[in-house]
């Protein structure tokens, strides 16, 4: 790993920003893994309470506009659960104890912090759909199909191909402006008491800087998160925990 640039964090900080192999986030698979082992019961309440959550995203598929509330609903809770997880690989480091109950404490000591960067995830997707929705209205007439056309039948069976095709491409740009700004925010919040807006430079500037690894690390990202949708969710109860502990562990290495 090489130093490539430092970025001025809360209180005039420096923050070293790292250049890591293309092999690298297997290794924070690996480690998240043995955090996940070594934590198993907390590690996994909060790939249970995320299964919860992906059950009513998936019981809302039927419309677009249900979707997007869902999807919404989780952007906004998501970081929240993601920093329970970092919070207990930062205590097995340093080790602390390392439970449900103390992982909960991360949330107390970064509250504002961690409160804004999910409100912010939240406006983007807000403002992407609907710009999104506008557009589509414009170029077609019509956004996507009624409440009604889908009450008994699943929207794929409604929407035409140019709508499924705008849906697809614009999901797609919003996950990419997500994963770029929180490929490390939480970590770095959590760990170094940042505020949002740094968290966020850094976590763009670590992207940019190392765009091959981040390219794999997201697509590795999206495969478990499939295995976890695919497995109607059991998986997910594993797999979130891991991938919260992987991004510990990424910061770790991406941000000295």
């Amino acid at each position: 790993m090489s130093l490539v640039t430092h970025l001025s964090g809360h209180g005039g900080h420096a923050l070293p920003v790292m250049h890591v192999s293309l092999a690298r986030p297997f290794i924070w698979l690996g480690k998240g893994w043995g955090d996940l082992r070594r934590t198993p019961r907390a590690s996994l309440a909060y790939g249970l309470l995320v299964s919860v959550l992906g059950a009513v995203i998936l019981g809302f598929w039927r419309h677009p506009y249900f979707i997007a509330a869902a999807v919404a609903g989780f952007l906004l809770v998501g970081p929240l659960f993601a920093a329970g997880l970092c919070e207990l690989s930062r205590r097995l480091a340093a080790g602390e104890t390392a439970d449900f109950d103390t992982s909960l404490s991360v949330l107390a000591r970064h509250r504002t912090a961690l409160i804004r960067f999910s409100a912010e995830l939240l406006a983007i997707g807000a403002i992407w759909f609907a710009a999104y929705t506008l557009m589509l209205h414009l170029a077609l007439g019509s956004a996507a199909p009624s409440v009604e056309a889908t009450q008994w039948g699943g929207v794929l069976e409604q929407l035409t191909a140019a709508q499924l095709i705008s849906y697809g491409v614009v999901g797609g740009l919003l996950a990419c402006v997500v994963f770029a700004r929180s490929v490390v925010a939480v970590p770095l919040i959590i760990d170094r008491h940042v505020d949002s807006p740094t968290a966020v430079r850094t976590s763009i500037r670590v992207t940019l800087a190392d765009l091959p690894a981040m390219i794999l690390w997201a697509a590795l990202i999206v495969i478990l998160v499939g295995l976890g949708f695919a497995t109607f969710l059991v998986g997910m109860v594993a797999v979130f925990p891991l991938l919260g502990h992987a991004t510990w562990h990424a910061y770790r290495d991406l941000v000295k």
